[in-house]
């Protein structure tokens, strides 16, 4: 069977371990090519894998380049990406533009690409896709140590938060803004729901704690219930169970899917 090429974009905590699973344990996977901002950083990779300029990645014919950057590369490339084959982000707070998502969503369509949305912290993501006409309130909240979150964006230093301290609650949408690295896992949530208007954003920062969580609770019309919630110790922005959620996804994508949105 023909290898299915991944190109792979950030070579950080996560992008180090998704190349080194597909070079010693995919066997229907291996690597077209690397792409980080840093040089130096991918230094010790065999030179025919390394892109120095990410406009020419057709060159390296993948059949899917995988996003574990900035949701930056996806607003400059995602386009030219899905004319050529197919897209993964990982950077979902990208999806918080409704113009660049429809033009993703389009371009997709129109040259019969796939852009892979994964399920990140996100538990249960089919089954809140089936019951999207029933949902009334969907509210998801993140609890994470201050020196897991990023917030450049905001006048807080994290030093400050000295107890349980909820710094958000709102639409993913402003949340998307506020804090590009950390919540792509709820704007994941508000577009498998009712959107990143409607959907409820709680974020509370705990010095505390020793491992951060993300909860799903959303409540039909009809008066069913749906709840979850992850548990997790932290690594970076991102908890340990990033590396296989995002495998997984890479795996769940290889099968297949249909020209446009798809979540895995």
């Amino acid at each position: 069977m023909e290898k299915k090429r991944i190109g792979i974009i950030g070579f950080g905590f996560i992008g180090r371990y998704i190349y080194e699973q597909i070079q010693t344990h995919e066997a229907d996977m291996e690597i077209a090519f690397i792409w980080n901002r840093s040089k130096e950083a991918i230094s010790d990779l065999p030179q025919e894998l390394i892109l120095d300029e990410l406009g020419k990645f057709a060159d390296y014919q993948p059949d899917l380049i995988l996003e574990l950057a900035h949701p930056a590369i996806s607003a400059e490339y995602g386009e030219a990406f899905l004319k050529e084959t197919n897209y993964m982000m990982l950077s979902v707070t990208a999806m918080a533009d409704d113009n660049l998502a429809q033009r993703l969503q389009n371009t997709a369509l129109e040259n019969n690409t796939k852009l892979f949305i994964p399920h990140g912290a996100l538990i249960g993501v089919d089954n809140l896709r089936e019951g999207l006409d029933n949902w009334e309130e969907v509210t998801i909240t993140f609890k994470k140590h201050p020196d897991s979150l990023d917030f450049s964006n905001m006048d807080i230093e994290p030093a400050s938060i000295t107890s349980s301290t909820v710094v958000f609650d709102g639409p993913v949408r402003d949340i998307a803004k506020l804090f590009p690295r950390n919540v792509n896992t709820m704007v994941t949530c508000a577009l498998s729901t009712l959107g990143l208007d409607k959907t409820r954003a709680i974020l509370i920062s705990d010095p505390a704690l020793t491992s951060l969580s993300a909860e799903v609770v959303a409540t039909g019309k009809d008066g069913s219930l749906f709840e979850t919630k992850k548990v997790e110790q932290s690594a970076g922005v991102s908890g340990t169970g990033m590396l296989t959620s995002q495998l997984g996804s890479i795996r769940r994508a290889m099968l297949g899917g249909k020209p446009g949105i798809n979540f895995v």
